[in-house]
């Protein structure tokens, strides 16, 4: 889209990661906090900036795996648009916070490790990869196997012989 702000930062979340539903589609929703750190040379070390919360909205299949993968104190990098929302409270007090709408959310591996596991969705909307499982089970240990995008990743090669009849 034209004139919107993307971001792309690392921080710590916050917050336990909650779940809505808007019509059929979930949001998972989280805040993470930024501190920048620059080195001070009259301090010969680093410092910390100002640090800025975040509020993360993940929508549809990025929050159902935000949901499972996601939890408090977790080191992220996130990527998506940002907005400004601004609110009043009952004193009419304003207020503006940061809200991010994600396209990617990942752990920071600089922080520690993580285990990937991918998904697919199925019909229902949610992850099953069980119909893929049992089709790449009938081809059999020595054939070709089928990605979740329908590609071919090739011949596993066995120590079984072929039982294919020699040309």
């Amino acid at each position: 889209m034209v004139n919107e702000t993307m971001v792309t930062f690392q921080g710590w979340i916050g917050t336990d990661v909650t779940d809505r539903y808007v019509g059929e589609a979930v949001v998972a929703s989280f805040r993470v906090a930024s501190t920048p750190r620059k080195y001070n040379k009259l301090a010969n070390g680093w410092v910390d900036g100002e640090t800025n919360w975040y509020t993360v909205n993940a929508w549809r299949s990025l929050g159902r795996n935000c949901m499972e993968a996601l939890k408090k104190g977790d080191a992220v990098v996130v990527h998506g648009r940002l907005s400004t929302q601004v609110y009043e409270d009952e004193e009419k007090r304003r207020f503006q916070t940061m809200v991010v709408e994600a396209t990617s959310v990942g752990h920071d591996l600089n922080k520690g490790t993580s285990f990937f596991t991918k998904t697919t969705v199925g019909a229902g909307g949610e992850a099953d990869d069980g119909a893929l499982r049992e089709f790449n089970a009938e081809l059999g240990i020595g054939g070709p196997q089928i990605s979740s995008d329908g590609q071919a990743l090739g011949d596993f090669v066995t120590d079984e012989p072929s039982k294919e009849p020699a040309a």
